[in-house]
């Protein structure tokens, strides 16, 4: 089985995947450093060099080639679970996890992150693309709210597989 855990920046995915691993006795990936494993560079030198569009074929290509693994927790970047072509070959391969949280705990956990290309864009922009990526990271197997602490929304994540099945 695999699981995909999907959602904005700052979201928790990677904090929460990795705890959620360790309780599933699962692998953990995280797609972002995969990505700069693979090229080398870090996830802002592959924007500022190669560009966005460069990166996010990339990103969907390294995550074709790790999901034929098994008992595996997938931490994505934001914007491949809100690519709906991504989002469905995901949940044809697992289970889509969506870890929901507001723009302003978006706000307060990215701010001053250099780290992250797309935090370049305007207030308005940022929020214009939060609310954009929401209607397809709605469409996951199970959402959760983030924003809490990381143990309780893998509790949560357990609690919803055990009822989705841990099938698939």
């Amino acid at each position: 089985m695999r699981i995909y855990l999907i959602g904005f920046m700052c979201s928790g995915k990677t904090t929460v995947g990795s705890l959620l691993a360790s309780q599933l006795n699962y692998s953990f990936i995280d797609l972002d450093k995969e990505i700069e494993e693979k090229e080398g560079l870090s996830i802002p030198e592959i924007f500022s060099k190669k560009g966005e569009e460069y990166f996010r074929k990339l990103e969907f290509q390294v995550l074709k080639d790790i999901s034929n693994q098994d008992n595996l927790v997938i931490s994505t970047g934001g914007g491949l679970g809100a690519n709906p072509e991504a989002l469905e070959f995901m949940k044809k391969r697992g289970k889509t996890v969506w870890i929901d949280i507001d723009f302003h705990t978006f706000l307060e956990r990215c701010q001053g992150d250099k780290n992250r290309p797309l935090l370049k864009k305007s207030l308005d922009e940022l929020k214009e693309l939060f609310e954009k990526r929401k209607n397809v990271y709605k469409l996951a197997d199970i959402r959760v709210k983030g924003g809490k602490p990381p143990e309780n929304i893998v509790k949560e994540i357990l609690l919803a597989l055990e009822g989705n099945t841990l099938s698939g």
